[in-house]
């Protein structure tokens, strides 16, 4: 067999290759966005109570069949990542000011998504929330809720409700400054300030949630269709309290 003939055989093998693997996104690669959706204006006072939400705030897994409505969902990915001091000058990690969450360093490590079954004015599909600006990003078309539910090894409660906020992380950002205290413990941290937020917004407005931790992270990941850089961390549905 001739050398020649082996470098063709090889090159054709590596092309199979190339063109049966899982489309991911590369490390800084800009996932494309196919349309940008406006979120209504965040409300900054309510009358339920910080004190009655955590006093009443719980864990909920299941929901009425019913839309959350848009001004719901952005309320709530507000309390999770919203800006709240916007700041046109400052250290370029800041991203657009300081956010509802805390975060070490102000390195705010967390990118969140929505995954949409049904909210009023949105299709389904996969969206990026754009903290610097209030927006949504979609990203892929079509109800990926039973998708979700099947990398969360079939956890009702995910297929179930309206939508879920699914936490991704760019550990890069917390560990180029602390190391790996920073991954080991930081942007766990980090996730927790944002979460509770999530719960108790969530409460404010009637809606359930519940932290959901356990799910394949390559099955997500393949769902999400996340970049190299981002690492899964936490799924959390929605859905009006029965």
């Amino acid at each position: 067999m001739s050398k020649k003939f082996l470098f063709m055989l090889l090159f054709v093998m590596l092309n199979l290759v190339a063109l049966c693997s899982p489309n991911k996104k590369e490390k800084g690669e800009k996932m494309n966005v196919l349309k940008t959706i406006d979120l209504p204006e965040p409300r900054y006072d309510s009358k339920v109570s910080v004190e009655s939400a955590i006093k009443n705030r719980r864990s909920i897994r299941s929901y009425r069949d019913q839309a959350l409505e848009l001004d719901h969902v952005s309320q709530i990915l507000w309390a999770a990542y919203g800006i709240t001091k916007p700041m046109k000058t400052g250290p370029g990690y800041l991203r657009g000011g300081l956010r509802a969450a805390p975060s070490a360093g102000a390195r705010y490590p967390l990118e969140i998504y929505l995954v949409c079954g049904n909210v009023e004015q949105l299709e389904a599909g996969i969206y990026k929330y754009d903290s610097r600006n209030h927006k949504l990003e979609l990203l892929s078309s079509g109800d990926k809720m039973q998708d979700l539910a099947k990398a969360a090894y079939g956890q009702s409660h995910v297929k179930n409700a309206a939508a879920n906020i699914f936490y991704s992380a760019i550990y890069e950002r917390t560990t180029s400054k602390y190391g790996e205290r920073g991954r080991d413990r930081y942007v766990c941290m980090d996730l927790g300030h944002s979460a509770e937020n999530v719960y108790l917004q969530a409460h404010a407005l009637n809606i359930g949630t519940c932290a959901v931790g356990a799910f394949s992270d390559q099955q997500a990941r393949e769902v999400m269709q996340l970049p190299d850089e981002e690492t899964s961390l936490y799924i959390m549905p929605l859905g009006y309290m029965k």
